[in-house]
């Protein structure tokens, strides 16, 4: 058996077993060494396996907890739009493991992080998007739809994991009324817009930068028929990195330039002018971070990741900030401002002691 680049117990590990063997009886890859890649936040995980001449990415799914299908199916849809996403080399379904080309280890988050010019990076993620959107309009018709019973679903996730677990606030009748209204006002203003193919997680740990037509594409599993705004408003209101507002209204200014250019000014995915499209954008942002937040939020009770709270702080502001420039929605910003972020700094300092106790 080819050697590993850590150590590890096999007998404590069984998947890690699995495939070794996979990719020396299966596969017959050349030797080769193994490494964690990463993890994301379900059960799959990462490894990379290095050669003498190549490295490729081992994607572990457990089939009773993660189904490879969608992974391979959605792949195979955004191959089509002419966006650069991981060739896939092997499968085996039914153990729920694939070899899949590598496509580096520098997301857009950490070219950032290094310094990188964001002009260029985000210039080539705005374009890729424009392609799925444009090229994606008939292979949308192949995804679930993002309709209401998902958006209440996620919506769901704040009041129960936010609220209630993390910053330990029990809703009274009339705060629960309030988010209510304010949920059926975002599901009302969000099913009325134009509907493309979604990633759902179009952001900066999912975009790597890569020699070659960048940005690689990657986590794009749960992809849906939804809401126009949905990518752009996870990338340009990332809740890993924050831009200013005028930023964003240039990079919006952009992008619909280059969805109007592939698909003609009339179109109405990208709304009459850049002030609509901004208003689609704060709408369709804020279901997304009301979800976030309780995605966050149980990420760390449930699953002890505990990496997500440093994010909590910047994911709230949004909230806030989209939720104030609506008239029918400044009682629960109001509300947001007074309770959440008033109680969220102890919260977050309480979840990491009562962790590490």
């Amino acid at each position: 058996m080819a050697a590993t680049s850590f150590v590890v117990a096999m007998h404590t590990d069984t998947r890690l077993q699995l495939i070794h063997d996979w990719l020396a009886d299966d596969v017959a890859l050349e030797p080769y060494k193994l490494a964690p890649a990463s993890a994301d936040a379900s059960f799959r995980r990462y490894f990379r396996a290095t050669t003498a001449q190549r490295s490729l990415i081992v994607m572990d799914a457990p089939p009773d907890k993660e189904d490879t299908g969608p992974f391979l199916h959605v792949r195979a849809l955004l191959a089509d739009c002419d966006v650069h996403v991981p060739k896939v080399f092997a499968t085996d379904t039914a153990r729920g493991l694939l070899l899949l080309e590598d496509l580096g280890d520098q997301p857009l988050l950490a070219a950032l992080d290094a310094g990188a010019d964001p002009a260029p990076l985000y210039d080539d993620a705005l374009k890729a998007l424009a392609s799925i959107q444009v090229r994606g309009l008939r292979a949308m018709h192949e995804l679930p739809e993002y309709d209401e019973a998902v958006l209440r679903r996620e919506l769901a996730l704040m009041p129960e994991w936010f609220c209630t677990h993390h910053l330990q606030w029990p809703l009274t009748d009339a705060q629960q009324r309030l988010i209510a209204d304010a949920e059926d006002f975002l599901v009302q203003q969000i099913l009325a817009m134009p509907q493309v193919f979604v990633h759902r997680d179009y952001h900066s740990r999912n975009l790597m930068i890569t020699p070659t037509r960048s940005p690689g594409i990657i986590d794009f599993q749960d992809a849906l028929r939804g809401p126009a705004p949905y990518d752009v408003v996870s990338l340009l209101k990332d809740c890993y990195v924050q831009w200013p507002r005028r930023r964003i209204e240039d990079w919006v200014g952009e992008f619909r330039k280059q969805v109007r250019k592939r698909l003609g000014a009339g179109t109405d995915l990208c709304a009459a002018n850049d002030i609509e499209y901004m208003r689609w954008l704060d709408l369709v942002g804020l279901q997304r971070h009301l979800k976030v937040l309780g995605i966050f939020a149980r990420l760390f009770w449930r699953d002890g990741k505990r990496g997500y709270l440093k994010d909590l702080p910047r994911t709230l502001d949004y909230v806030i900030d989209a939720s104030y420039r609506f008239t029918e929605l400044r009682p629960f910003a109001q509300f947001a401002e007074q309770v959440f972020a008033a109680r969220l700094p102890a919260a977050n300092d309480f979840a990491l002691q009562a962790r590490i106790e």
